[in-house]
């Protein structure tokens, strides 16, 4: 289920981010245009009004604090185990973020970033 183009996003904060999202598709490219792709058992992140996340994409960090500014938002996770090469200068994994109320899409602003474009959709659980 891709995106209507005719969508538009909304502003988000805090509040409207909180609960279980899933990662559900992915926008990838093999060198040509670009297209939506189902991803089974997709990463997961739980946010919470307090500005705390969960997520189990990295096995050996799963928590954190997190900021929306924007339309970016900011991972801060609580461990030195995640390689510098996802970190921006100040140390936040960043994507940009597009809210849709029922699902999000990600799109990485820190490394490593797909050279012909990427980002992964998010439904609410």
């Amino acid at each position: 289920m891709a995106c209507n183009p005719s969508d538009e996003p909304i502003s988000v904060n805090e509040t409207l981010i909180a609960g279980k999202w899933v990662q559900t598709e992915a926008y990838i490219s093999a060198g040509g245009p670009q297209y939506w792709v189902d991803v089974e058992n997709g990463n997961e992140i739980i946010f919470s009004e307090n500005k705390a996340f969960t997520s189990n994409r990295f096995a050996e960090c799963t928590e954190g604090n997190f900021s929306i500014n924007e339309d970016e938002l900011l991972l801060d996770y609580n461990c030195a185990e995640i390689s510098a090469e996802f970190e921006n200068e100040q140390g936040f994994i960043s994507y940009n973020l597009e809210f849709y109320g029922n699902y999000f899409i990600l799109t990485p602003t820190s490394g490593p970033i797909c050279i012909e474009g990427c980002s992964y959709k998010y439904q609410k659980e």
